[in-house]
């Protein structure tokens, strides 16, 4: 698995700007810095985008191409983040609290309660992950790594979802997108 994401970083150029998603949807929901997570965060934009406003961020991804991508990013833009070469389907996540988690085009769904769990209170966990749906277009990711259409919510089960929707994206993805936080109180909400 590892060889085939070097490979593919290898092979392609990784955007720099961050996903849509991340600059105009969460942007406004974060609140004063904290302890940020970035889940296969690839070549780095996410984590870096986080590092130069203020927070303290963790990535992490399989593939060593992409880690050293995110190293020269992270270099370039004068930030630290601390980067960690490490297989999620293998390693088990790195101890919180986080304020932040984010999953930005990748889907392994028994990573959500590990992630949930290692949440501060009040904490955001932030994803992005194609549909079925998406296969109408596009042949990639192929279905065992797309969400069921609904899906999404019940990945956050527990938390309080600030903002929900699936819909195409101006990437021309179909994505399910949640951002959710974790309350003390155990409230529920869904505002799609």
């Amino acid at each position: 698995m590892r060889s085939s994401w070097d490979n593919r970083y290898r092979e392609r150029s990784a955007p720099a700007d961050p996903a849509v998603f991340v600059s105009v949807d969460l942007a406004p929901l974060l609140g004063t810095p904290g302890r940020a997570l970035d889940l296969a965060g690839g070549a780095g934009r996410h984590a870096v985008w986080l590092a130069e406003r203020g927070w303290d961020t963790t990535m992490i991804d399989t593939s060593e191409v992409a880690i050293t991508l995110a190293t020269k990013r992270a270099e370039e833009a004068g930030v630290n983040v601390r980067l960690l070469h490490t297989d999620l389907t293998a390693e088990t996540l790195p101890d919180g609290p986080w304020d932040l988690i984010l999953i930005v085009h990748y889907l392994q769904r028994d990573l959500f309660l590990p992630a949930i769990e290692g949440l501060a209170d009040g904490g955001l966990i932030a994803f992005s992950v194609a549909t079925v749906r998406n296969l109408e277009r596009r042949e990639r990711p192929p279905l065992p790594y797309l969400l069921e259409e609904g899906e999404a919510p019940s990945l956050v089960t527990g938390l309080e979802i600030l903002h929900y929707e699936e819909d195409w994206s101006v990437e021309d993805r179909h994505e399910a997108r949640v951002i959710a936080r974790k309350t003390s109180s155990g409230v529920v909400s869904c505002e799609p």
